[in-house]
This record gives C-alpha cells, sequence and structure tokens, in this order.
C-alpha cells in the first residue's frame, strides 16, 4: 500500500505506476494527472492573523464541540449498537447522519497534522474501533440497515427494504461510503495507522462488487463517492476503484431527476442544474476521473457549466445555490437576497470544484470564484467562536436569521471541521520549473525545483491590507518562472463573465517591485510571470490597491437593481443592525457619489477594517410618501455578521429611497404588538409595511405555521390604545407547488370585548384569495386588540404575509 498525503482537495499526485487493463472493450482510459500539481497544506506554515488562528479555533473549539454533538444526538450511539455494543433503535433522524462522525474523523486527522494531540488521537482511534465493529462481514455498512435488520424492525423510509434499492433516490448509502473513504484516507496519512483506511477498503470493495455493467446498474443519489474512489485509488493503485467510480457517473441519466444531475448523461449536461451541494460534488468528481484518464467529454461538461454557473447564479459572496426549493441553483440571474440560500456545504463544494479546474487549467480565474468564496460564502457559515453555524448564507435578513450550534441535519458543521485545516493547501501549487502564488498570507512553504529546495517566505496582512512580499531562498542559485496571481479584483473585474462589475474602474493598477525596483513582467492566464534564475535573497513586493470599491450587479439581476456592495480587496460587507440608526438597515441608503471610506476598528472583534459614510434613512410619512433623514452609515465584512444576536442585514446597499424598504408609517398595526400562537422569529412580517409582488414573493420576510396543518391558529394586535376599527385585510403567503402553504380553509376576526374575545360582524363576507389581499368589512367596533384566527387545510400548512387593519 503506498502512503500519499492527501486533502479535501484531493491532492492528486500519481506515484502508483501506469493503468494499464481492466476497462471494457468501449472504454480505453489512459494514465494521467492534473498538469499542476498542489502543494499540501502540511507543507504550508500559515503564520497570519486571519486563517492561522480561524484554524486554532477549529482544532480547540470546533471538532470536540461537534463531536460532542455527534455523542449527544445518538449519531455515536447508532454505530454503538450496529456494533452489538449497545441495545436500541435508529437515534437519528436522518440516513446519512453517520456521515458527520466520518467527516469529524477526517477533520480531526487532518488537524492532527498541524497540532500535536494525543487525546485528540485516542479519541478518534476509540470511535474506529466502534466503526470497524459497526461494518457487516462483507463489508457493507450503513447503521440504518443494520440496526433494523438487526431489530427486525423496518428500516428508514429513504432505505428502502433491500441495499442500493433507493440510492439513487435518498438512502444516501453511497454518500456515506464517499464519506468514509475520506476519511480512511486523511486518518492513514495522519497517523500511518490502517485501522479507518481498511474499514474503508472493505467498504469501497463491496461497492465494486455489487456496481457495474454486469451487475446492479445504480448512481449515487448524493454524490461524493465518485471523488473519493478516485482519490483511493490513487493512495492504493488499484484500479477497480477508478473504474466503479467512473461507471457510477456514467450510468447516470437520461431519464433521472434534475434535483441529483441524472436528468442527462453527465457528459451531455452544460448548465448548473439541481441541488447545488450534490453538484459541486459530482462536477469535482468528474474532474478527478477526467485528470486521471484524459476524457475530454468530462473537461468540456464541466468547462460549460462552470460559466454557466459563474456567469449567471453566482452571488456576489461567492456562494451557490439560490433557493431553498431543492437547495438548489435557481434560474439564470435568479439571486434574490433575503431568500438566498448559499448553503455552506455548498461553498465547500464550490471551492473544491474550482480548484480543480484551476489545476486542469491553470487559469487564476477560478481562484478568482474560490477567494471570493473561501473570504465571504464560506467564511460566513462559521462564526468566530467556532461553535456556532449557518446553514444558508442568505444576503438580507429581516432578523430572522440567526447562528444555530446544529442543526437535525449537520451536514455543514461537520464540513467545517474538515475544510478549515486544508486551507493552507490552497495557498501554493507547482507545475515542474513553474511555482504559483495563489492566496495572500504570511506563510512558509518549500518547492523541489530539479532536486533544489526553494523556499517562499510570504509576508503581508492580507486581506486587511494589499502589500505582500515574497522572499525566495533557493538552496542554490535556480531558474524557474515564479507565477504571482493577479487577482480579478485588482484589476477591476471583481468576477469572471460579467455577473458583476465595478460602478467605477480604478486607474491604479497592481505594482511588481524584485529587489526593490520596478520589474516588467508578462500576464499569462490571470498571473504576474517572473522568469529569472533566482538566488538567495530575491525579494518580490507586490502592491494590490484596496480601495473601497461599488460592485454592480448586472440588469438581469432583479433583486440587485438601483442597489451596490461594497467591496475592500477580497472582502464583500454588509450593513448590519447594531451599528446603524435606530438598529434598522433595510432602510439606509448610499446615495451615488458619496465618500465611503475604510477604517480600522480595534475594538471590532480584535481589530477588522470597517465602512464608513454619510447615508441616508427613508421612512414612510403615509402608504404613498417617503421621507428620509441623514444617518451615519457603518459597513461591516460580510463574514463578521450575525454575532450580536439577531437583527436586520444587508449587502446590497440601495443607491436611492424608492429601493430602499422604508420604516413604516405609524398605524393602527405598525404601532401594535404582536403575539401569535405559533411563535417565530419572523412574526414581524405581519405589520412592517412592505408590499408582496405576489403569495410566493419571498424577497421580502413572510409569517408561516409550518409544519402545522389541519388545526385553528391565531395572530393577535393588542394597540398601543383603544382603537375604533371596521374593516382589515389580509395579503396570503402560498408557495406552491413546491412548499406545503396554501390558503386557510377559512379565517374570520374576533375583538376584545373585556376579557372575552367576540367575533365581529361582518357588513361583507370574508373572503380569501391568491396573489391579492383578502379584505373583510364589519360593523365598527371598540377595542383594545384584534385577533386573526385562521384553520388551516387538512393538508396544508398556510401563511400570511401582511396584515392590515382600519
Amino acid at each position: 500500500m503506498k502512503r500519499l498525503i492527501s486533502t479535501t482537495t484531493f491532492a492528486l499526485s500519481l506515484t502508483c505506476g501506469v493503468i494499464q487493463q481492466g476497462f471494457s472493450q468501449q472504454e480505453t482510459m489512459k494514465a494521467g494527472d492534473y498538469p499542476i500539481q498542489p502543494v499540501l497544506f502540511t507543507a504550508v506554515k500559515l503564520e497570519d492573523n486571519f486563517w492561522a488562528p480561524r484554524i486554532k479555533t477549529n482544532h480547540e473549539v470546533t471538532i470536540p464541540f461537534t463531536l460532542g454533538k455527534c455523542e449527544s444526538t445518538g449519531r455515536v450511539k447508532n454505530f454503538e449498537i450496529a456494533a452489538g455494543l449497545k441495545t436500541g433503535t435508529f437515534c437519528t433522524e436522518l440516513t446519512f447522519d453517520d456521515t458527520d462522525v466520518y467527516k469529524i474523523i477526517e477533520g480531526a486527522s487532518y488537524s492532527m497534522q498541524i497540532f500535536n494531540d494525543p487525546a485528540l488521537d485516542a479519541k478518534v482511534d476509540s470511535l474506529i474501533e466502534i466503526i470497524g465493529k459497526a461494518q457487516e462481514p462483507d463489508g457493507y455498512i450503513y447503521t440504518n440497515r443494520t440496526i433494523s435488520e438487526h431489530a427486525g424492525v423496518p428500516t428508514h423510509e429513504w432505505a428502502g427494504t433491500k441495499r442500493w434499492e433507493k440510492e439513487e433516490d435518498l438512502s444516501h448509502e453511497f454518500y456515506n461510503i464517499g464519506h468514509l473513504i475520506e476519511a480512511g484516507i486523511a486518518h492513514y496519512n495522519a497517523t500511518g495507522k490502517k485501522t479507518l483506511l481498511n474499514i474503508a477498503i472493505k467498504a469501497a470493495d463491496r461497492v465494486c462488487a455489487d456496481i457495474g455493467p454486469d451487475k446492479l446498474h445504480v448512481y449515487s443519489g448524493h454524490q461524493i463517492i465518485e471523488l473519493a474512489l478516485a482519490k483511493l485509488y490513487v493512495v492504493t493503485g488499484d484500479k477497480k476503484y477508478l473504474i466503479t467510480g467512473k461507471y457510477i457517473l456514467d450510468v447516470r441519466g437520461p431519464d433521472g431527476d434534475e434535483y441529483n444531475q441524472a436528468h442527462r448523461k453527465v457528459v451531455d449536461q452544460h448548465e448548473a442544474v439541481g441541488h447545488s451541494v450534490r453538484a459541486a460534488y459530482m462536477y469535482a468528481g468528474m474532474a478527478d476521473i477526467a485528470a486521471l484518464t484524459g476524457d475530454a467529454q468530462y473537461i468540456k461538461a464541466i468547462d460549460d457549466i462552470w460559466e454557466d454557473a459563474v456567469y449567471k447564479k453566482t452571488y456576489v459572496t461567492g456562494g451557490i445555490g439560490s433557493t431553498g426549493h431543492g437547495e438548489a441553483f435557481g434560474k439564470e440571474y435568479e439571486l434574490p437576497n433575503m431568500s438566498a440560500y448559499n448553503e455552506t456545504c455548498a461553498s465547500i463544494a464550490n471551492v473544491y470544484w474550482n480548484y480543480r479546474l484551476f489545476l486542469m487549467h491553470g487559469d487564476a480565474k477560478y481562484y478568482d470564484v474560490l477567494e471570493r468564496t473561501l473570504y465571504n460564502a464560506f467564511l460566513s457559515g462559521v462564526a468566530l467562536t467556532g461553535d456556532r453555524f449557518f446553514y444558508p448564507n442568505p444576503l438580507e435578513s429581516h432578523g430572522q436569521h440567526a447562528r444555530s450550534p446544529w442543526f437535525m441535519c449537520a451536514c455543514c458543521p461537520s464540513n467545517v471541521t474538515r475544510f478549515v485545516p486544508s486551507v493552507g493547501g490552497y495557498f501554493y501549487a507547482q507545475k515542474e520549473k513553474e511555482l504559483y502564488v495563489n492566496l495572500f498570507g504570511a506563510s512558509e512553504v518549500t518547492f523541489d525545483v530539479n532536486n533544489t529546495a526553494v523556499k517562499l517566505e510570504q509576508k503581508t496582512n492580507y486581506p486587511w491590507q494589499g502589500d505582500v512580499t515574497i522572499q525566495v531562498t533557493p538552496a542554490k542559485a535556480a531558474e524557474f518562472e515564479l507565477h504571482v496571481r493577479i487577482p480579478g479584483w485588482a484589476t477591476n473585474n471583481p468576477m469572471p463573465g460579467g455577473l458583476y462589475t465595478f460602478a467605477e474602474n480604478l486607474q491604479q493598477q497592481p505594482t511588481v517591485l524584485l529587489n526593490g525596483k520596478p520589474v516588467k513582467y508578462t500576464t499569462t492566464k490571470g498571473y504576474a510571470v517572473l522568469k529569472k534564475k533566482w538566488k538567495k535573497g530575491d525579494v518580490v513586493a507586490v502592491h494590490f490597491p484596496m480601495p473601497v470599491r461599488r460592485v454592480q450587479g448586472k440588469a438581469e439581476i432583479v433583486a440587485d437593481q438601483n442597489k451596490y456592495t461594497y467591496q475592500r480587496g477580497p472582502l464583500v460587507y454588509c450593513a448590519e443592525w447594531p451599528d446603524n440608526a435606530d438598529k434598522k438597515v433595510l432602510n439606509l441608503v448610499i446615495a451615488d457619489g458619496t465618500e465611503v471610506k475604510a477604517k480600522y476598528d480595534s475594538s471590532f472583534f480584535n481589530g477588522m477594517y470597517v465602512l464608513e459614510a454619510n447615508g441616508k434613512a427613508a421612512m414612510r410619512a403615509s402608504a404613498t410618501e417617503i421621507k428620509t433623514k441623514d444617518v451615519p452609515v457603518k459597513l461591516i465584512p460580510y463574514f463578521s455578521w450575525a454575532h450580536r444576536g439577531a437583527g436586520e442585514m444587508m449587502v446590497w446597499i440601495p443607491r436611492e429611497a424608492s429601493a430602499a424598504k422604508p420604516l413604516p408609517a405609524p398605524t393602527i398595526a405598525s404601532t401594535s404588538e404582536l403575539t401569535a400562537s405559533h411563535k417565530t422569529r419572523t412574526l414581524m412580517a405581519l405589520n412592517d409595511q412592505m408590499e408582496p409582488k405576489n403569495s410566493n414573493d419571498q424577497s421580502i420576510i413572510f409569517y408561516h405555521w409550518w409544519p402545522l396543518k389541519d388545526t385553528v391558529q391565531w395572530v393577535q394586535y393588542d394597540f398601543k390604545k383603544t382603537e375604533t376599527v371596521s374593516s382589515s385585510k389580509v395579503y396570503w403567503f402560498e408557495d406552491s407547488p413546491f412548499g406545503d402553504c396554501r390558503l386557510p380553509a377559512s379565517w374570520r376576526l374576533l375583538y376584545k370585548k373585556g376579557d372575552a374575545w367576540v367575533p365581529v360582524k361582518t357588513t361583507k363576507d370574508y373572503e380569501t384569495f391568491k396573489d391579492n389581499y383578502s379584505e373583510v368589512t364589519f360593523e365598527p367596533v371598540s377595542t383594545s386588540a384584534l385577533k386573526l384566527e385562521v384553520t388551516l387545510t387538512k393538508e396544508h400548512s398556510g401563511g400570511i404575509m401582511e396584515w392590515s387593519v382600519y
């Protein structure tokens, strides 16, 4: 067995020999590898003040915290029951809960290569022993089925009655094994122990024995096993893993579900569709197998898909997956802000995919996307404290979003644990005598160039400042090319493809000095290329101007029109409630021509650059009139939001009052206290005076009773003083066909009379409309409170966009 260091980024360094035989006659496959080779995170010493502390927090806080959650929620107990060490039934809700344990072991393995931690090593060993005992004799491992069969009870409804029966749908058997394989390889590379690797190999052998042209024709319902099998092939040299991984890809489509990218054969897919995590994992797996086999059709497909995703379907934060319906890519330019999904796992998968495309093509445009995702969409997903997380990462909030310590579906926290330690592996790469500097941060790395050790030492305060020095120290004078990435944001191109552009072009361009003198350099695929015979003491100094930039979205992005987002360096900024007037931000305006200044604030989370400007706050004077007042505006890095409690947040700042969400005018409803039978953070939607475009307008906040149905629910206004009212109107929330909210079976109004609730006497019958207000009039009543009572249908829940009283 060949030992090969490997990270979550799938470091393909083929030293396992040439593939010669074993493929079908219809497929002639050849040995290969990525043209550019990674420099693994274990070879990079990060000494910066940005990533190094986060990697330490991941080790000291996130890994122990998430392991504790796996124990307290029953994820570890599932393995113990399957192993016969304890009795009981399946403890958790999802068939893929096994993977949280696998992913945390993977993360712990990476982290142990950075930090010496005997206690963590022992803890991981104890978990591996339990996992081994839970594995069935023939290699199959899936705790839900094992537990259920031992107890003689039905399996989870997703699992089917026999192995692999529902794999193409929801069983996640391949998904579990894929993460087991990745964990086994990581643990072997970290410790040299084969305990978990042997379990993973045994499970992979079971898949290879059961799946193939003359066996079961099954593809993965949730992709990841494809890239895991490719990685296992690289580590073991056993070609059956590569054959099976490619087969699982090739057997997809053409008549499956777009949700999991089985609607076409993989080589016939050219648009990013469906569940965004599954998609990006699949595209990464296709890249790995294309690199290993030289499959040009795979490369063509993922190149086309990348352009579709980046040019039309990616957020300014680098997030992907715009809709919660299927956690999926939306339509072209469908990029709503408040309802943006942008799952943290999707950001990790997006990094994997772009990294592989860089290794394949050597173009900095992939790193422009990767860096944007890394510093914004991904980093938002984990708190600075390391023990609170986001599952979706929206670009706007009315206060309904808050970080959580855990989720029923806990894929994101466990994914964070394995991704953070590997960040150093994205900084550098090598293609023979071409050395790549891709990311910037104080760090050291040593390359081997024709048997000559070449040390690069990077000094910088990136991403806060744009000065980077790279000290080059070869063991002896050596000729090679140094490729230093010039970020697109530093050359008036925030993201490839023109989906986002800067409002003004920056005249000042990056500069490069060699040993203190300006140097002419060629630019190749976004890299400053310096070719010379390098000697000890050579220093390259790069300056990236970091003014505050206004970013605008393409006209087709309806949600971003008449708005700018503000960016400095690679960081996208947002306005958040604690820093701004009236603890509100959705009503803020920063007009064209306003100077926005960057200021270092040492008191803001141990020191960050914030942005300051003079802006305006919009408020309704009446239903038709909007007025403004001058207010100072403060913007903070997007990744730092939601650390100070729930409240309003906004990435895209209006440039005029008509694009803002003004504070409501004082009305009976807007000044009332709201209560409800089912209390949620979105109850505030009822009286915020934000007019819906339709009953499924998820660009604004709405209140719902989901998952409740077939019950009587209520919402209530307690007036500031006794009021005389005689009419009311309600705008119902209805999210068919994908959601579970529909118009109510019936509704009525009651007013408070003494201590009793009395129905109003209507002068106009109750009406129930979709995409419009449902209005009722009644004999005037003087009261201190009004209650809206709603009977939900037997099959569906319901909700309200707005409730007015007159």
